[in-house]
């Protein structure tokens, strides 16, 4: 089994959360919740990349950052209507949040 890291960031509405990241190229792989009315926690991936989004208010800080490295920095830049900060310290990239103020720096790894 390869190893690998998966940050999870704290939400408020796990099924708002999706659809946003969706926007970013993620798709739901999984959800559980453990009965009717408690939270949910749900993976997300994006190829290889994984991220778990939770409800569960112990899981992670709100306003948490992730570095998420793409291929296609333009077209995030276009979907979220966000200039490309030709400069970035990690490369081409944006920096925003998501609808729960968790922040990201998307950005194409420098050659």
């Amino acid at each position: 089994m390869d190893e690998e890291v998966v940050p999870v960031l704290r939400v408020a509405d796990a099924a708002r959360a999706v659809q946003w990241y969706e926007r970013l190229g993620f798709q739901k792989e999984w959800e559980h919740q453990f009965e009717p009315g408690l939270p949910w926690f749900v993976s997300v991936a994006r190829g290889d990349v994984r991220l778990y989004l939770s409800e569960h208010t112990g899981d992670a800080p709100p306003g948490s950052l992730v570095h998420l490295y793409v291929r296609d920095i333009d077209a995030v830049s276009e979907e979220f209507g966000i200039p490309v900060d030709e400069e970035g310290l990690a490369g081409r990239g944006c920096d925003f949040e998501d609808p729960d103020r968790n922040r990201l720096r998307v950005a194409a790894r420098r050659s």
